[in-house]
């Protein structure tokens, strides 16, 4: 019990000094463009990117890391990992937050508030695993990072399909969240693999 807390409070330090980077680097890119801050990729970037699905997202995602540049395989996966938790923690931030708006006054949207918790419940699994795979490169233990990855991006996806799938579109916020959730984890899949000899 006590090694977990150990390794909660490291993940915690980890990514509050990560989240005060990518606000640093997000709002310098907002006013100077972020294309123009990236001259190059390294061939590690360049070789991850080229094998997801969108070589452009994947390049300014990492980039919004500082230590990116200097990063080797290892360093590469605490960034992507980083973010993609940071992402779904925030999302569901988010989700409280548009489950209280629906509540208000006497706009009370059930159908919404009922999608919403079912998305709450969606990105408590994503959350759950990504700490899961964080422990697991804290111990250089590499074998299950991609299937970590997967189940983050497979709530992302649950939770689009939950408001889709009754034609109804989520708020926007929200399912920009969800898209760039699987994005990362995209990636997370591509780096894990650097470690397990995957294709």
């Amino acid at each position: 019990m006590a090694t977990h807390r150990f390794s909660h409070c490291l993940l915690s330090l980890f990514l509050a000094i990560l989240s005060v980077f990518s606000t640093t680097i997000q709002a310098s890119s907002s006013s100077s463009g972020r294309a123009t801050t990236i001259l190059k990729p390294t061939e590690l970037v360049d070789g991850v990117c080229n094998k997801t699905s969108n070589y452009s997202f994947c390049v300014e995602s990492l980039y919004a890391d500082p230590r990116t540049p200097r990063a080797d395989s290892y360093g590469l996966a605490f960034v992507v990992f980083g973010m993609s938790y940071l992402n779904a923690t925030g999302t569901q931030d988010l989700i409280a937050e548009l489950s209280k708006k629906a509540k208000r006054g006497g706009q009370h949207d059930q159908p919404l508030l009922t999608r919403l918790q079912r998305c709450g419940k969606d990105y408590e699994k994503a959350v759950s695993a990504l700490e899961m795979a964080y422990n697991d490169l804290n111990s250089e233990t590499f074998f299950e990072l991609a299937e970590m990855a997967g189940v983050a991006s497979t709530s992302a996806e649950d939770c689009q399909a939950g408001f889709e799938k009754r034609h109804h579109s989520p708020p926007l916020s929200l399912s920009a969240r969800n898209h760039e959730l699987r994005g990362l984890c995209e990636i997370c899949v591509v780096v894990s693999k650097l470690f397990t000899g995957g294709t």
